[in-house]
């Protein structure tokens, strides 16, 4: 047999998330370069390892028990990788991380200098809603979570890292008459919403029932990438963070729309859950934050205070 640990990591990640194409997204590859991989591991075994029923995919018991075995070998690969290191003197160990989806235009900016400095560190950072976000810190899979939202029922502690703002935002043509009222405005224009369980859409509803506004017409898209595309493509307008709008603005491809109690302030934050018995890398990275965050955010995004 000549399967590889690529393949081994890339069946573990499919039976973890029963789909080929969510296993891609997690694993940043191409559907169809997963799926080779898939058919090249199972054409080692005479045993099928997966059956697929209508467009589900199943995971036989064999497979089931194969993803097990899968999972202790890259273990030991992780335990041999984090020793090298150490005898190297460098800091070892995985730092896991759940992002809600907007955030995955500032976390980047908060991590880049630390992995690069201990390079024994593996990153692990899942990008999801704010929903799925939570559930991974309740079920301690996690060692820290981004939320610009804070749960209500969760004993957490936090850092600040930055504001966040969100305003109503739409295509750059054709330019919105500056007497239009806010009601007016969501009377009147189609109004884009993320799926539910994401913080934005919660925000962007809080905001609507506290206006006392109805909304007319509106569009539901499961992505903040997906609302920029459909604004940038005219099918509407939306409230959203300034943080993934940048070029956009710049561009003058999007604008922003003045709306009365826009843009609303939050804070993105990360928090991990009370009294966590943090790994060494995950001890270093906080107090790489507490020590580096200032200067990151004057660096990084000192374009946004003039928004």
């Amino acid at each position: 047999m000549n399967y590889t640990l690529n393949q081994l990591q890339i069946f573990l990640k499919i039976v973890q998330t029963q789909s080929v194409t969510k296993a891609a997204e997690a694993l940043h590859l191409t559907q169809p370069a997963v799926s080779i991989q898939l058919k090249n591991f199972q054409n080692q075994f005479e045993i099928p390892l997966t059956e697929v029923l209508g467009r589900k995919i199943y995971i036989t018991d064999f497979g089931k028990e194969l993803a097990v075995a899968a999972e202790n070998i890259l273990n030991q690969v992780y335990a041999i990788n984090y020793k090298t290191a150490a005898y190297k003197g460098q800091l070892t160990g995985r730092l896991k991380l759940s992002v809600v989806s907007t955030g995955k235009y500032v976390m980047p900016y908060f991590l880049a200098d630390f992995i690069q400095e201990h390079q024994g560190i593996e990153l692990l950072m899942d990008v999801t809603n704010k929903q799925k976000v939570i559930a991974s810190l309740e079920n301690n899979e996690v060692d820290f979570a981004l939320v610009s939202l804070l749960p209500d029922a969760l004993n957490f502690e936090k850092i600040d890292l930055l504001q966040n703002k969100l305003f109503l935002v739409g295509p750059a043509q054709p330019k919105l008459p500056k007497r239009t009222g806010t009601k007016a405005i969501f009377n009147d224009l189609p109004i884009i919403f993320r799926e539910k369980g994401s913080g934005t859409r919660q925000t962007m509803e809080r905001f609507i029932d506290q206006q006392h506004l109805t909304v007319l017409k509106k569009m539901e898209l499961t992505s903040n990438e997906a609302v920029k595309q459909a604004l940038l493509a005219g099918l509407g307008y939306s409230i959203m963070p300034l943080i993934g709008i940048r070029n956009e603005l710049h561009n003058q491809t999007l604008q922003i729309i003045p709306v009365k109690g826009l843009p609303i302030k939050t804070t993105w934050r990360l928090i991990w859950l009370k009294g966590k018995k943090h790994s060494p890398a995950a001890l270093a990275y906080l107090e790489y934050l507490k020590k580096e965050k200032a200067s990151i955010v004057h660096e990084k995004f000192s374009w946004y205070e003039q928004y």
